[in-house]
């Protein structure tokens, strides 16, 4: 897990809570920093105007921010759409748990998502995951996410045959379009190995798990791990 990590949340008893349990969730020597507004964010992550986003983020030292991207000024959603092409870990921890909200940010290929109701210890349980390389989700989420691949069954089709989208996922998804090394990969992957692990598991490159990864999410039309994690659940791979 990273050495310093930075939490984005407006509130101030919100970023507290947020230290408290990163404290206890993450190692001993990890370093918080603490922004009360996107700006304030922006600076300490080095991607204020003019500055180069990713070299200035790795020379910043970041590797894990934790935002409620739900800001009064909108600015929150567009630091979270400016850290996707960035490699850097990032959990949303908000108040809201609804379709909208959820599909925004997985889309977007976070790490985590987590609802600040949530109790201390399902926090610090979902920050020792994500130190695992697992996806740290709150179960409401994750019960909400089952919920959506449960209505790609076939008691939901219509009268032509097709499968009916739900709510928080567009269209079906099927593991049969994966190939057998890409199933492999999923696995792996779902039950949080890196990409360093991966391959040597497997005895492939890092880069050819990698190029993997991204056919997966290709097939599958997903953009995070945690989108495919709980579909591969879904499935019985893991």
């Amino acid at each position: 897990m990273a050495d310093r990590v930075l939490v984005l949340d407006e509130s101030r008893a919100a970023r507290q809570f947020l230290c408290r349990v990163l404290r206890q969730g993450l190692p001993g020597d990890t370093e918080i920093a603490e922004a009360d507004g996107v700006g304030v964010a922006r600076r300490l992550l080095g991607l204020d105007a003019g500055a180069d986003g990713p070299a200035a983020l790795d020379a910043a030292g970041f590797a894990l921010v934790v935002l409620e991207p739900d800001t009064t000024d909108g600015a929150g959603a567009r630091l979270l759409a400016d850290l996707a092409s960035i490699t850097v870990r990032k959990i949303v921890a908000t108040v809201h748990g609804d379709d909208e909200h959820l599909r925004a940010a997985l889309r977007l290929g976070i790490d985590g998502y987590m609802l600040k109701q949530d109790p201390q210890d399902v926090w610090i349980d979902a920050l020792r995951r994500l130190d695992h390389g697992q996806p740290a989700l709150s179960p409401a989420v994750v019960r909400r996410l089952m919920q959506c691949f449960a209505t790609l069954g076939p008691g939901n089709a219509g009268s032509d045959g097709d499968v009916a989208a739900p709510h928080l996922i567009p269209a079906p998804l099927h593991l049969g379009h994966l190939t057998a090394r890409e199933s492999e990969v999923l696995t792996y992957l779902s039950k949080g190995f890196t990409i360093r692990e991966i391959s040597e598991l497997l005895g492939i490159r890092w880069f050819t798990v990698n190029d993997h990864i991204k056919a997966i999410y290709r097939k599958l039309e997903v953009s995070s791990r945690a989108e495919a994690a709980v579909l591969a659940a879904k499935q019985g791979l893991v």
